[in-house]
């Protein structure tokens, strides 16, 4: 089995036995990169060289006898939006095509802190505005699994570049379901743990009340692997959550005994999100697998499951709007040349920084804002998301976990769907409900065999992440 082809707990094991050396599983892995990202344009910034200084520094470690990290000589990507002080940092726009943070992301000291190796920052829609990777001032990055297709979106270089054995984990964000859309259209496994559980500190914001970073794997024991060494609180970010992650999972057993555990729901309204044909067989497969291995499958009820769409664009545009106005050509950022007066700089600066993805979602957002809308759109689409988490928390009385499809469609070709935004935008109608409520959600590959990925999304209760991802173990397992 080549280097490339390892799981990322099995990476850290033979570098520990000292079957391998983390400066090969490096080698390896940056010689792959150079042989393969040309047709996939999974990363912006390569860091060669802080790579295998990194790895050189682990190998010590080793001839000494010393403890080495949790992620010890795991090669990572890492998101572009989520800030470090050796790459720069573009959120795959022209505005910050040159930005150098002054310091690191938490979870990216974590990393470091573990002995993980940062391979470089992945392509992304601009400043995540997206749903395929197609908006990025970069170009494109291509599906690994076909290079006609979208990787979805917004975190699609992170998939694209762990679909593709480019990386052994993957960082991302998830504000409407990016980590999960990638992770579904990649086959992949992304997980989006609870809104406080990863620490946002340090990622570049597009919505406050929705951005969580998230992980991708390629399967469900590295994506806990993953998350259990990036979970905890952070005193630099206050919407993080002093909880341990409490992620004693026995991945060592059959998990049927989880399936049997536990008790899952299914919402009666998934008719109302257009869901394609293909991704409903998959899913309605999934669930009959479930049902034959013993899995209490249920009916629930999230009556306003068809108002998520709309709310969460209201709420994140709006939010985006705001974030944004920052970068106006002053303090840092891209900064127009020819202009005369300060108006001039502002308008010229984000006109030529920013793309029309981006000035479509700002415009929209400052329009909400605006004091004769406010009350009408944003105000009221925050009282509809407390009725969505109700929801959620009515559901949830009854069954420990949900079930929905993760996208409402499969892969499509790049270009097809990017001349019409509000296509683009329903397909996260599944995963944005999971976002509005702040909850756990995980996307698992469910259709190996057919020519294009599918993925079940498992949702959990808040800050229970140990459910979603047992239960995502079990399904893993029945369905390989």
């Amino acid at each position: 089995m080549k280097i490339v082809d390892l799981k990322a707990r099995d990476i850290r094991e033979k570098i520990v036995s000292k079957e391998l050396t983390a400066l090969e599983v490096v080698e390896a892995f940056l010689e792959h990169i150079e042989n393969t990202d040309k047709d996939i344009n999974a990363f912006i910034s390569i860091d060669k060289e802080g790579a295998k200084e990194a790895a050189l520094r682990i190998d010590e470690k080793i001839k000494k006898g010393e403890k080495v990290g949790r992620l010890a000589g795991i090669p990572i990507g890492i998101k572009d939006n989520i800030v470090t002080r050796d790459l720069r940092t573009t959120c795959g726009s022209k505005m910050l095509e040159n930005y150098q943070s002054p310091y690191d992301a938490r979870v990216v000291e974590i990393i470091r802190k573990e002995d993980g190796i940062i391979i470089g920052k992945t392509n992304m829609d601009e400043f995540s505005m997206g749903t395929s990777t197609e908006t990025s001032y970069f170009g494109p990055s291509k599906n690994p699994l076909d290079t006609d297709l979208v990787p979805g979106g917004s975190s699609g270089g992170s998939a694209a570049a762990l679909a593709s054995k480019q990386v052994a984990l993957a960082l991302g964000s998830d504000t409407g379901g990016s980590v999960r859309q990638a992770a579904s259209f990649c086959g992949l496994v992304g997980l989006r743990p609870s809104y406080g559980r990863i620490s946002r500190y340090g990622l570049v914001t597009l919505s406050n009340t929705m951005d969580q970073i998230g992980v991708l794997a390629r399967d469900i024991e590295d994506a806990g692997l993953f998350l259990s060494v990036l979970a905890g609180y952070d005193e630099n970010d206050p919407t993080s959550v002093d909880l341990d992650i409490a992620p004693n999972l026995d991945f060592k057993a059959d998990g049927i005994a989880d399936i049997k555990a536990m008790k899952i729901g299914v919402p009666s309204e998934l008719e109302s999100l257009g869901i394609d044909k293909e991704v409903m067989e998959a899913f309605n497969k999934a669930i009959e697998t479930i049902k034959d291995q013993g899995g209490h499958v249920e009916e629930i009820s999230l009556p306003h499951l068809e108002y998520a769409l709309e709310t969460y664009l209201l709420i994140s545009n709006a939010e985006a709007s705001s974030n944004l106005a920052r970068f106006d050509g002053l303090r840092y950022g891209y900064r127009a040349e020819d202009y005369e007066t300060l108006d001039e700089l502002y308008v010229k600066s984000r006109t030529e920084g920013f793309g029309d993805e981006v000035k479509r979602r700002i415009t929209l957002g400052t329009y909400i804002l605006t004091k004769s809308h406010a009350e009408e759109y944003y105000k009221k689409a925050l009282k509809i998301r407390t009725l969505i988490r109700e929801d959620f928390d009515k559901a949830f009385e009854g069954v420990d976990v949900l079930l929905l499809p993760t996208s409402t469609c499969q892969p499509f070709k790049l270009g097809e769907r990017l001349p019409n935004p509000v296509d683009m935008y329903k397909m996260e109608e599944a995963t944005i409900p999971a976002s509005l409520a702040g909850l756990p959600a995980m996307s698992i590959p469910i259709n190996h065999k057919a020519s294009l990925p599918t993925g079940l999304q498992v949702i959990g209760k808040k800050f229970r992440e140990e459910d979603v991802l047992k239960l995502g173990l079990a399904i893993e397992r029945m369905v390989e």
